[in-house]
This record gives structure tokens, sequence and C-alpha cells, in this order.
């Protein structure tokens, strides 16, 4: 009986264990992060806000992309970025980043010039990466839901992006349940996320720097007098 107790103690012990472990490096995303996360009136100026892509239907934004666009309405409306950059995917007949500025121009009247496409966001990291190698963005403002808000941050602060985040809580955007799946995914997504900031792989797809995030700042400038040096490089 004894041994028997012994056995038990030390496998619970060794559940205990790989708990600890299994949830460690979400912990760590989470206890890096918290000190850059904000809200839309507290979050300070970036000429940029970089919000990465959730999937379109139809050339519409599903609910939880829906709520990352409306958030970066709210800080353009208040001023906070001058310039909103999405990123997303694409293939045959899905565009994410177009649905993307189609509604941030017809749901909010957010100006088509203040919009710039990223085409070829397929992660987080991807996203990340050519935020600042391809578009040249040194500092920007991240739009997301906050569950995905600090493995964005750890991210991008890791390609060489400063800056804060601004999260959707995502409640009743896609349901009780779904925020409860990806919520629990965002867990596998912090192995992930940390070997991502770690070894930096180079995205699948990189191509030509462009301009179009420079162009747009130079242009709003322009049309406001307001200098909006510094978000890209």
């Amino acid at each position: 009986m004894p041994r028997t107790r012994k056995a038990q103690r030390r496998l619970y012990q060794a559940a205990a264990v790989a708990v600890l472990l299994f949830f460690t490096p979400i912990t760590a995303v989470h206890a890096y992060s918290a000190s850059y996360q904000r809200g839309p009136a507290s979050v300070p100026y970036e000429p940029v806000a970089v919000v990465f892509g959730a999937a379109e239907h139809d050339g519409y934004p599903t609910p939880y992309l829906a709520r990352r666009l409306d958030v970066a309405a709210e800080l353009y409306r208040r001023g906070k970025v001058t310039v909103i950059l999405v990123t997303g995917a694409t293939a045959p007949g899905y565009d994410e980043p177009t649905a993307m500025r189609d509604y941030l121009v017809r749901r909010h009247g957010v100006p088509a010039a203040r919009i710039v496409r990223d085409f070829a966001g397929r992660d987080t990291w991807e996203s990340c990466v050519r935020v600042k190698k391809i578009f040249g963005v040194d500092h920007a403002t991240l739009v997301t839901q906050d569950f995905h808000l600090p493995r964005a941050l750890l991210l991008c602060h890791a390609a060489g992006i400063g800056g804060y985040g601004v999260g959707d809580s995502g409640a009743g955007a896609a349901g009780e349940e779904e925020l409860v799946h990806d919520s629990a995914r965002e867990v596998l997504a912090g192995f992930k996320a940390l070997g991502q900031a770690v070894l930096q792989p180079d995205p699948r797809f990189l191509g030509k720097k462009e301009s179009g995030v420079a162009d747009a700042l130079a242009a709003a400038g322009k049309a406001t007098g307001r200098t909006a040096a510094g978000g890209a490089g």
C-alpha cells in the first residue's frame, strides 16, 4: 500500500510539472506584453496602425475581423493613427486585405488613401516581418483581439517594430464557444511564437520593398499640414 501511495504521489508530481511546462510559453508571452497593452483612449499616437487579418467570407470580414477593424477605425477617428496597414492572406477568390479595406471605407468612412494593404501576411510572424522589412515601419499600434494581442506584440517587437497594442475583447463577436476555443488555441500558439521570436525564420514570401505606407503618410501630411515622420523609414 505505501508503494502505491508513493507511486501516486510521483504521478501527481509529474502531472503538475507537465502542466507547468505546458503553460510556461504562453505565460511568458503574456508577462512580456502586459506593459505594452493600452486602450483606444490611452494609447500614444503612432503614424501607423497594423491590423492583422482573421478571415473573410464573400468579400466581407468575419465577426472577429470586423471587430478589429472597428477598433482601428476608432483609433483613426480619435487621431491616434494616420494610416492603417491591413495585413492578411490571399488566394484565388479570397482576399483578406481588400475585404478589410472595403469594410473600413464603407462602414467607417476611412479614406481609401489612408489604408495600405499587405497581401502576404500569412501568419502573425510573417505579417510582422513584412511590416518591418517590406513597408519600412519601425513603430506602430497593433490591433487585434485581446487574446491574440500578447503574441502579436512579442512577435512584432522581435521583428524590430516598437509600439503598443490595442485589443478587442471579442466578446459576442463570434460566440462564447468560439472565443473559448480561440483563447485555448493561443496556449499552443505560445510555443510557436517563442520559437519564431528566437529563431526568426524568413517568411515564405518577402518580395520587394513597397512605399505604400511612406506614400500614404506623406500624402496625409500634405493634406493636413501635419508632419507624420518617424512611422516608416
